[in-house]
């Protein structure tokens, strides 16, 4: 037993003394164990390929060398030069392991030291061989060619100048042939043949050496040229130009489809006619390139299968239960359809929920390649097709670009962020995306840049978008939207526990040992350092609490910490949100609302206030049309009904109303706050505050109808996360309940509103200082007639 260096680019011969730079772990190991011994013995095999960085016994070759450490020189903490000294030929037998190096039982092959008269007179021959080509190298030492007397058996003459061939006159498997040659005679004549060819080599190069002595200067440049041409010409490597030639392999092997079959050998035939100096030499090249790097019939296999899928997605996602469902269907049909062609998924919900990695975890449960295409500020539609190459510094699309990248024509395709494409004078790159999505067009989509048809059909598009209002209507009819909704606090925190801690923890260098995060300390993060629908900025907080913990072991402190209600406020300072986002004392004229956003629901207040006038009516808060009309027809509903809520008939001739939705420098629109208006005036007017934990959406008419609104889900999340305990929303939304998880549901106490009369019974308060003709109690709402309205939402 023996044990076993393996080398990377290198052939280890007997009777020759190399020295062998040594960094690989096991490798290290093994000189280590060394070190101390006295005529240690090693076994030293070649590697098959290079790049395999740890090698196993399978990546071995079987016939190596035993060796013997001459000198062990250290290079640094983890790198040694060590010098070896060739025994003899050896065979590996049987592997003994890998740990903490390669070990194995070898047999040792003997070298027939029997001379006869054919194996002296190949030895001479080989011998005058390897003078003659040493001569012809002027760069060697004079004695050089005196090694070559001391070594009298013709064997280990053809081993030591096997030993000494450069990577150019023999590859490490030419090399490794030798070695595995037994016979002397055998060995000697392989040898011979190699150095034949590079005696012929020299004597060519002597030859066109003379003929550029005899030149004159001034035809000095093309005899060079010439001269490059006949060395390869000798060397059996053609006579045309290198570069032709290359690109025309490429192309060969590339299978190109037949019309860029035509393209291709036209443009190839103007090349080979240019000056490399011309600017149209480069063009022409980077184009033919381009064909040769795209994969025009490369592929990955498809593992449709549907346990997979499901594993992947539960591995990288939490919750997201109609998501996940809608994914496996998609794939459960891809299986069964021989077409492969699908719909274009297009997930769509706030920042942060995981639309991106969706289309990751697709990919990889696929077994296909993954690339994400970032579309969000793109205004120029060559973005997408290509520019045409007459313009200077043209490049294909981004879709071109990205099959170059992954090399396969069916990997997966994630279009982020379709709902930010612009538009300006350089077109409309919306528009040209129409084309790579339509399943009916896609199969011969031409970039302006290639100028011939690409087959688009193979690929899996997934798109993802923030807010679906922005996406052009001829895109969206391509698309089959999935909304992936906000998260719930009680996903959040499973999400923060199982997947987020986990991987800051990693990510800061951090084991569970030095911190560990409790339940208390989770939720004291999800509730009072974050108010999204999201997780990102959940997982940068939790990240802050890593640092500090790194931050204090790195500097030499022993911690064991865990992350706690007050260890975490220590850490991220004093809350940034309560979970009561009312006021304490309640005032009139003040209700909460519940709006929809790009990056989920959100709470939206709505101010009321009175002071003498006559009767102007302000609305303020960067409100669009569509808001300013629905705070107008609150007001002129309360004045129409002011009888029924037992106000004076003309109560708005000596005062003024002004109206305020917060956060002025956030644009706000859509019809969804009528109610809440409404309510906020009645509030002001009767002197009875809405209550506290009560939330509304809806849209109001004149006639007193509440008609539906969208974004239902969203929006009682919003609540949800907000702390409140009550939400009314129209009657004709309660089918939109079955999307809201039923934790949600089960701690928000819903009240379908068809009529406005409805409404102040369940969020006013008893007033709060009523004048002496106030009612002591909340009037009902007017009883105003008519039929329901018209959905307008």
């Amino acid at each position: 037993m023996v044990p076993i260096l393996p080398l990377r680019n290198s052939v280890v011969f007997p009777a020759s003394v190399v020295p062998i730079n040594v960094g690989r772990a096991r490798s290290v190991r093994l000189v280590e164990d060394l070190l101390g011994q006295e005529r240690a013995v090693v076994g030293i095999v070649s590697q098959r390929d290079a790049e395999v960085d740890e090698p196993a016994f399978g990546d071995l070759y079987d016939v190596g060398t035993v060796a013997r450490v001459v000198k062990v020189i250290r290079l640094g903490p983890s790198n040694y030069s060590v010098v070896l000294h060739g025994v003899s030929r050896l065979k590996i037998v049987s592997p003994l392991g890998l740990e903490p190096y390669m070990r194995a039982r070898i047999r040792r092959i003997p070298e027939n030291l029997e001379r006869d008269v054919e194996l002296d007179a190949l030895g001479a021959s080989l011998r005058e061989s390897m003078r003659e080509a040493l001569a012809l190298m002027p760069n060697l030492p004079k004695e050089t060619a005196g090694i070559l007397d001391n070594v009298r058996e013709s064997g280990a003459l053809a081993d030591l100048i096997a030993s000494n061939l450069t990577a150019e006159q023999a590859t490490v498997a030419d090399k490794q042939r030798i070695l595995e040659i037994f016979d002397a005679k055998t060995r000697v004549r392989a040898v011979a043949s190699i150095v034949g060819k590079q005696l012929e080599l020299l004597r060519v190069r002597r030859e066109i050496s003379t003929m550029v002595a005899d030149e004159g200067k001034s035809q000095r440049e093309l005899i060079l040229r010439q001269q490059m041409k006949s060395i390869k010409q000798e060397l059996g490597e053609g006579g045309e130009d290198d570069e032709v030639e290359e690109l025309r392999e490429r192309l060969r092997l590339a299978q190109l489809s037949e019309d860029a079959q035509k393209i291709a050998k036209k443009q190839l035939s103007r090349l080979s006619g240019m000056q490399q100096q011309s600017a149209e030499y480069n063009v022409t090249r980077s184009y033919l390139e381009w064909l040769a790097d795209m994969p025009w019939a490369k592929t990955t296999h498809d593992k449709l299968d549907v346990a997979d899928v499901r594993r992947c997605l539960d591995e990288d996602h939490f919750g997201l239960e109609k998501v996940k469902k809608r994914i496996v269907e998609y794939i459960a049909v891809r299986k069964l359809r021989a077409d492969k062609k699908g719909p274009i998924l297009c997930f769509i919900g706030p920042p942060g929920v995981g639309k991106t990695s969706l289309g990751r975890s697709i990919a990889r449960s696929m077994g296909r390649r993954y690339h994400r295409i970032a579309l969000g500020g793109v205004r120029d539609e060559a973005e997408i097709r290509g520019h045409r190459r007459t313009y200077v510094g043209a490049l294909p699309g981004r879709i071109v670009q990205g099959l170059k990248k992954v090399g396969v024509k069916n990997p997966v395709f994630v279009l982020d962020e379709v709902d930010k494409l612009g538009v300006d004078m350089m077109g409309d790159p919306a528009a040209a995306l129409l084309e790579v999505l339509d399943p009916a067009q896609n199969s011969t989509f031409q970039d302006h840049y290639l100028d011939t048809p690409f087959d688009l059909s193979q690929i899996t598009f997934l798109a993802t978008a923030n807010n679906p209002e922005t996406i052009p209507a001829p895109l969206w009819d391509r698309l089959e939207v999935i909304e992936v909704p906000g998260y719930t606090r009680m996903e959040k925190r499973s999400i923060a526990r199982e997947f987020l801690c986990p991987k800051q923890l990693s990510a800061h260098g951090l084991t569970p040992e030095r911190l560990e995060f409790t339940e208390e300390g989770i939720e004291t993060v999800v509730d009072n350092y974050t108010r999204e629908a999201g997780v990102r900025g959940l997982e940068r907080e939790i990240g802050s609490v890593c640092r500090h913990v790194a931050m204090r072991l790195a500097e030499g402190e022993d911690v064991h910490e865990r992350a706690t209600t007050e260890m975490v406020e220590k850490v991220l300072g004093a809350p940034r949100y309560s979970r009561e986002t009312a006021e304490d004392q309640l005032v009139p004229g003040v209700a909460t609302g519940l709006a929809w956003t790009p990056s989920g629901g959100d709470v939206l207040f709505i101010e009321a206030t009175r002071m003498p006038g006559k009767g102007q009516v302000v609305v303020t808060g960067n409100l669009k049309a569509v808001m300013q009309e629905s705070a107008t027809a609150a007001v002129t509903f309360v004045r129409s009904k002011a009888s029924s809520l037992g106000l004076e008939a003309e109560f708005l001739r000596s005062i003024d109303l002004h109206l305020h939705i917060p956060k002025g420098g956030t644009p706000k629109d859509g019809p969804s706050a009528g109610i809440t208006m409404f309510s906020a005036v009645a509030s002001l007017l009767l002197h009875c505050p809405v209550k506290r934990e009560v939330a509304m959406t809806g849209e109001l008419t004149l006639r007193g109808n509440v008609l539906p609104v969208g974004g239902i889900k969203e929006k009682l999340l919003a609540a949800h996360r907000a702390g409140m305990k009550e939400v009314l929303i129209p009657a004709r939304n309660e089918r939109d309940l079955d999307d809201v998880p039923k934790d949600v549901l089960s701690e928000l106490h819903i009240h379908l509103i068809k009529r406005v009369d409805e409404i102040l019974p369940l969020v006013l308060e008893p007033p709060v200082s009523a004048p002496p003709d106030t009612p002591s109690t909340p009037p009902p709402a007017p009883d105003a007639d008519g039929d329901d309205g018209v959905n307008a939402a």
